[in-house]
Parts: C-alpha cells; sequence; structure tokens
C-alpha cells in the first residue's frame, strides 16, 4: 500500500492548495467540469441502486467509485479546494493571497455547477425518454429528494437553514478526509481503499455535499420537483457550501496541519530536565 507518514502527505496537502491557486483558469474549469460531471453520474448510480433494491447501505458501497475516478483523474471538487487552499495562505506560501483563493472557489465552483448541471439535463433526457413520458422511479425519487431537502427544511424557519450548515460541515468533514486519503499512498489501491471509507459514510448519513446537491436539485426541478429555484439556493445550496467550507478546512485542513506540520514543542520527561539541569 506504500502509505505515508502524516507528515509526509500533510506537506502535500499544501503543496496541493498552492497548485491551485496558481493554476490557469481554463484548467480549472476544465477540472471542474468534469469532477462535477462524474460526481452526478456517481448519485444517479447510488439512487438508481437504492431504487432498484430497496437497500440505502448498498448505494452508499457503491457511491464511492465516482469520488475515487475522479480524484484518480486529477479533478477538483469545490469541497476539496476548501480544505486545500486555505492551507498555502496559512503556511505563507510566496505569492498566495485571499484573492487568489477566493478566484480558485469561484471558477471550481462554476465549473461543477456546469458540469453537474449538464449530466442533470442529460439524465433528465434518458428517464424521461426525450421528455415524452413521466420520469420512471428513479427521477421520481430525486424529484422527491429535491423537495423533502429544500422545503422539508424550509418547515423548521431558522432551524433548519443551521441544520443544512451543520450538516454541511459533517460532510465534509468527510470528503476532506476522502481528499486526504487520495494522499496516504503512492499505490492506486491504498488510495482507492482511504478514499472509499470517509465517502460511504457521508452519503449513507444523508450529510449535504454542495457539488451533489448542484446534480440533485437541478435534475429534480426538471423533472417535476414542487419547490424554486429559490428554494433551492436559500434552504440548500448557501447554507450547504458555507457549511462545506467551514468543515473541511475546521474539522480537517487546520487540524492535521496544525499538529504535522506546525507542531507544537514536545515535552521533556522530568528525568531528562533533571539530566541537564546536572550538565548545566
Amino acid at each position: 500500500m506504500a502509505y505515508l507518514l502524516p507528515s509526509e502527505f500533510v506537506t502535500k496537502m499544501v503543496d496541493a492548495g498552492e497548485s491551485k491557486i496558481f493554476m490557469s483558469t481554463r484548467d480549472s474549469l476544465i477540472r471542474a467540469y468534469m469532477a462535477g460531471a462524474i460526481l452526478a453520474l456517481a448519485a444517479v448510480f447510488a439512487v438508481t441502486v437504492t431504487v432498484q433494491t430497496g437497500q440505502p447501505l448498498l448505494g452508499a458501497v457503491l457511491f464511492p467509485v465516482g469520488f475515487i475516478m475522479l480524484y484518480l483523474m486529477g479533478f477538483d471538487l469545490l469541497t476539496g479546494v476548501f480544505m486545500l487552499t486555505p492551507l498555502a495562505l496559512i503556511d505563507k506560501r510566496p505569492g498566495v493571497t485571499w484573492k487568489g483563493v477566493l478566484r480558485n472557489w469561484g471558477l471550481v465552483f462554476v465549473g461543477n455547477f456546469a458540469g453537474a448541471l449538464t449530466v442533470a439535463a442529460l439524465m433528465a433526457f434518458v428517464f424521461t425518454y426525450g421528455f415524452t413520458s413521466g420520469p420512471g422511479p428513479v427521477g421520481t425519487k430525486i424529484a422527491g429528494i429535491g423537495e423533502a431537502r429544500t422545503l422539508g427544511y424550509a418547515a423548521h424557519g431558522v432551524p433548519g437553514w443551521f441544520t443544512i450548515f451543520v450538516r454541511g460541515m459533517l460532510c465534509n468533514w468527510m470528503v476532506s478526509m476522502g481528499v486526504v486519503g487520495a494522499m496516504v499512498s503512492t499505490h492506486v489501491s491504498g488510495k482507492a481503499i482511504a478514499m472509499w471509507m470517509p465517502i460511504m459514510l457521508f452519503f449513507y448519513m444523508t450529510f449535504e455535499h454542495s457539488v451533489v446537491n448542484m446534480f440533485l436539485f437541478p435534475s429534480a426541478l426538471i423533472m417535476g420537483g414542487h419547490f424554486s429555484i429559490a428554494d433551492y439556493f436559500i434552504w440548500n445550496e448557501i447554507p450547504t457550501s458555507l457549511g462545506n467550507l467551514v468543515g473541511g478546512i475546521a474539522f480537517t485542513g487546520l487540524t492535521l496541519y496544525s499538529t504535522h506540520v506546525r507542531t507544537a514543542p514536545k515535552r521533556i520527561s522530568e528525568s531528562a530536565k533533571a539530566a541537564l539541569s546536572r550538565v548545566s
């Protein structure tokens, strides 16, 4: 498996964050577009498995194949750059600024959304046979998810909004662990195993992932979900994205960086202190 030590892969995390900040606009958009599209296909796959088998756990077990594929290809998700790019700023890498970090986030958001929206339109066409029939059981399930995870939260008012925010935090705690998992091994098998575990957990727990939702909710609207675009942004995408941002950097990025790069001074045992006092 060729496991890397935390001090080694955390340095790779900072390097990756710096690299993404200085990436060209074209490359950032293409990589983000493909990541959004592949993750959207994985979401369709997982929902299809769940509907056809009646086993949500099986859908969650299989969903990580999309995440693994896109990271092995070097594509970028908003949830990943939320965690990686601030580390380059905190590490004071030359030329790294908040403007560069925000630019990267904006490009990846646009690319992810475009890719997810493309798949939403294509799959709606497939489910409805070119919009000539109803969406079928999978399309109906997606439409139901869209309603439940917008209007369902809205029914609770402000506590509902913060519930989405917290679910977004918990989601990117796990998803960013998957991003780190891609760096802990130099073998494909090791990377895949390390990525698979936290991604399965977030999907089965129905935590809120901003990029998955970029597919689910537009797709639900296309296939007859009874909620509005404003409902989607106010009662899902905005609090989810903010929660993803906080969860990724606070629970994963900063914890790993602070204890494996900016380590605190080591404690000295009493016997070592006594020996030092005798020498002095």
